[in-house]
C-alpha cells in the first residue's frame, strides 16, 4: 500500500471518541510522517484528564512505517496558543503539512488533493493555504476541482512554512494595517469589513478569541494571498457536543457529510479569487442578519422554558 508524502498534524484534546475517527482515517492514509499535538487537561476538572489520556492513547495505535513525534503541554493552554505553538514546532522541521483537528473527519480523498496541490503552489506566493471543508451547498457553476478564495474555514486544511512565517498570532501590525484600508480589497460589504475591524481591535487589545484561525485568514490577507477551496466538501465536522470550546449546538448549515473528489483534478486555468464564495462564507459565519439572530435568541429562550 501506497504511503502518504505529506507530513500530517493531528491535534487532540479530550474527546477521544472522535479523535479515534480521525485517527483511522489518518491511519488509512498513512503518512511517512506524523506529528501529534496535544493540551494537557484543564485544572479542577479530573475527568477530562482521563479523556485526554484516553485521546493519546488512541494516537500511539500506529502499525504502519511512520515517523511519530508528539508535542504534548505540560499546563493548559487554550486551543488559540496550543495550535499557534504546536504549529511553530512542525514548521519548524518540515516545509509542509496536512493539519486536523480531532473533530475534523476527512473523506479519504482529502489527502491525495492537499499532497497534490502543496506540490502545485508550493511556490506560488499567491496562495497561502488550501482547505478541505466546503459546507456551502448552492451550485456554482464551476467546471474546475476547486477555486480560489480569500475567506475558508480551516477544518482540515494544510499549508507551508512559507506562509506560517508570517504568521502574526498577536496581530501587531494591525494599527498600521487598519490604517491601509485593506478590508475594503478583501470584503465588499461593510458590515463584514465591520464585524473583522472589531474582531481585530479586540484582539489586538488582548480581550478577542482565544483563537489562531483569525490570525492565520488576517496573515494571508496582510500578505495578499488566498486560499483554495475544494469544489465538494471534503471534510465533515464531528465535534458539536457539551464537550466543544465553540461548537455546543449543532449547526445544521455546517453538518454537511465528506464527499469524494475524483481525479485527476481539474485545475483552473488561473489564480483569480472568487468572491461570491467569499461573501456567502462570510455571511454564513459572520455577517448573519437581524432576523436570523432574533430567530436564534427566540429558540434559545424557548429551549431554557
Amino acid at each position: 500500500m501506497n504511503h502518504l508524502t505529506a507530513p500530517v498534524v493531528l491535534i487532540v484534546f479530550n474527546q477521544p471518541d472522535s479523535t479515534k475517527r480521525v485517527f483511522n482515517a489518518v491511519a488509512a492514509a498513512r503518512p511517512r510522517q506524523l506529528f501529534i499535538i496535544a493540551d494537557a487537561p484543564r485544572a479542577g476538572r479530573p475527568d477530562e484528564a482521563e479523556r485526554c489520556k484516553e485521546a493519546m492513547r488512541v494516537t500511539s495505535a500506529v502499525n504502519w512505517d511512520c515517523k511519530v513525534e508528539t508535542n504534548l503541554a505540560s499546563t493548559n493552554m487554550g486551543p488559540g496558543p496550543r495550535i499557534i505553538s504546536g504549529l511553530d514546532w512542525v514548521f519548524s522541521q518540515v516545509e509542509e503539512a496536512i493539519i486536523l483537528e480531532h473533530d475534523c473527519l476527512p473523506h479519504s480523498s482529502f489527502f491525495p488533493f492537499c499532497t497534490e496541490l502543496l506540490e502545485r503552489y508550493r511556490n506560488k506566493s499567491q496562495i497561502g493555504f488550501i482547505t478541505g471543508f466546503n459546507p456551502v451547498r448552492k451550485s456554482f457553476p464551476y467546471p474546475f476541482s476547486y477555486y480560489f478564495s480569500p475567506a475558508g474555514n480551516l477544518w482540515g486544511w494544510a499549508t507551508w512554512a512559507r506562509l506560517w512565517r508570517e504568521y502574526d498570532g498577536t496581530l501587531g501590525s494591525w494599527p498600521e494595517v487598519k490604517e491601509t484600508g485593506m478590508l475594503r480589497n478583501v470584503f465588499p460589504k461593510r458590515r463584514m469589513r465591520d464585524f473583522w475591524s472589531q474582531t481585530f481591535d479586540a484582539m489586538h487589545r488582548g480581550v478577542g478569541p482565544s483563537t489562531w484561525d483569525y490570525q492565520l485568514l488576517y496573515t494571508c490577507w496582510v500578505q495578499n494571498c488566498l486560499g483554495i477551496i475544494p469544489s465538494k466538501n471534503l471534510v465533515e465536522y464531528i465535534g458539536f457536543g457539551p464537550q466543544a470550546e465553540n461548537t455546543k449546538t449543532a449547526d445544521p448549515w455546517l453538518t454537511s457529510h465528506a464527499r469524494e473528489v475524483h481525479f485527476p483534478l481539474v485545475h483552473p486555468p488561473a489564480i483569480n479569487a472568487w468572491p461570491s464564495h467569499a461573501v456567502e462564507l462570510q455571511d454564513r459565519f459572520f455577517g448573519r442578519s437581524l432576523k436570523y439572530r432574533v430567530q436564534r435568541r427566540i429558540r434559545q429562550f424557548c429551549k431554557k422554558k
